[in-house]
């Protein structure tokens, strides 16, 4: 399927209908905090997959909003589709399982980012690591999955270059 960027593929509140695999373009997981600001907390480029993992595999409420955040080319599956696969395929089960394994290991490291590491580790182990995201995903979103504020991420931005 070819989308738009900015459209949202899934919503917070629902529950997900699909696991995406991302061919072209950049993508992101994100909510509305109590103040209604968006929070993201995963970005997927290409090759990658998305979803709400956890309620898609539970089939309940999605915590998150599933975005594209370029024009976007994707592949993707029903949770009814996923588990017939599974159920016929010991291959696809386990390429399954390294999706996901894949996924808790992201959120996890996430997690322990923004516990351990200072605002400017974090953007610059994201600088070594998916230097693509920093080209093609806007500043805000960045700054929001990095756990601080877009200024904040500019200042970090100005005293690297410097």
């Amino acid at each position: 399927m070819k989308i738009s960027r900015n459209t949202v593929l899934e919503e917070q509140g629902k529950t997900p209908q699909y696991l995406y695999f991302v061919s072209s373009g950049f993508m992101r997981l994100f909510y509305y905090d109590e103040n209604g600001d968006e929070q993201t907390t995963y970005l997927c480029s290409i090759n990658g997959f998305i979803a709400s993992f956890l309620c898609f595999i539970n089939q309940i409420k999605a915590t998150e909003n599933v975005e594209c955040v370029t024009d976007c080319e994707i592949l993707r599956i029903t949770n009814a589709n996923l588990k017939k696969l599974i159920d016929e395929s010991e291959n696809f089960k386990k390429f399954s399982l390294i999706i996901f394994e894949q996924a808790i290991f992201s959120t996890a490291n996430r997690a322990n980012d923004l516990a351990t590491l200072n605002a400017e580790q974090r953007y610059k182990k994201l600088i070594d690591n998916q230097p693509q995201l920093i080209q093609n995903i806007p500043i805000q979103y960045i700054a929001s999955f990095l756990g601080m504020k877009p200024e904040s991420l500019s200042r970090i931005r100005r005293q690297i270059i410097s």
